[in-house]
């Protein structure tokens, strides 16, 4: 399957984005799906994934109350709304998807796509 992320930009601290990742080349909806980030200097980081069905999701506990992961099966495609942006939310996020566990190495990546937070 192959991932295309978009939807990264430049926002002031205590903004929004909200990301995308559209799937391409398999059946999405078999895939679990996540997103990672990595920081300039620091090892590539989980942030949050989502079930199949996206009826089960899981946070990492810097982003939690504050990211959304969501999917929509229909349209292959799967979002992270971030909101009340930091400062130190600022990286490449990624978005990934594994036919089992996307938290344990997963199958595929996309690119990856900036998000810078300014103070």
């Amino acid at each position: 399957v192959q991932l295309q992320a978009s939807g990264g930009g430049l926002v002031q601290a205590g903004g929004s984005l909200r990301l995308s990742c559209a799937a391409s080349g398999g059946t999405f909806s078999s895939y679990e799906m996540g997103w990672f980030r990595q920081a300039p200097g620091k090892e590539r980081e989980f942030v949050a994934r989502i079930s199949r069905s996206g009826g089960s999701t899981y946070y990492a506990g810097s982003v939690k109350g504050r990211f959304t992961i969501s999917r929509d099966n229909a349209r292959n495609t799967v979002y992270l709304q971030m909101n009340n942006l930091k400062p130190e939310d600022t990286a490449v996020y990624y978005c990934a998807a594994d036919l089992n566990y996307v938290l344990q190495s997963p199958d595929y990546w996309g690119q990856g796509t900036q998000v810078t937070v300014s103070s």
